[in-house]
């Protein structure tokens, strides 16, 4: 199992769990399904890898700069205020 220490704000103790991340950059989102990472019991800080992150940033290239087609698409409301 892997390990990631306790929570850096509160301390709380952090689980392995399997997460939807929105991945957001330059202005673009991409949600990721069943990704592997520390959320911390207490305060709900999600920790990540560094193989998880370039995983990540790979599959954001993947779609918006390789235009490869994704598994799916959602239709997301947006609002402002």
């Amino acid at each position: 199992m892997t390990r990631f220490g306790d929570g850096t704000f509160c301390g709380g103790e952090v689980q392995p769990q399997r997460i939807e991340y929105d991945y957001r950059r330059r202005g673009r989102l991409l949600v990721i399904s069943t990704v592997p990472a520390g959320v911390c019991c207490q305060g709900g800080e999600k920790y990540f890898k560094p193989d998880v992150l370039k995983k990540m940033d790979e599959a954001y290239h993947d779609i918006f700069d390789r235009h490869k087609e994704p598994e799916r698409v959602l239709k997301v409301p947006a609002v402002s205020l």
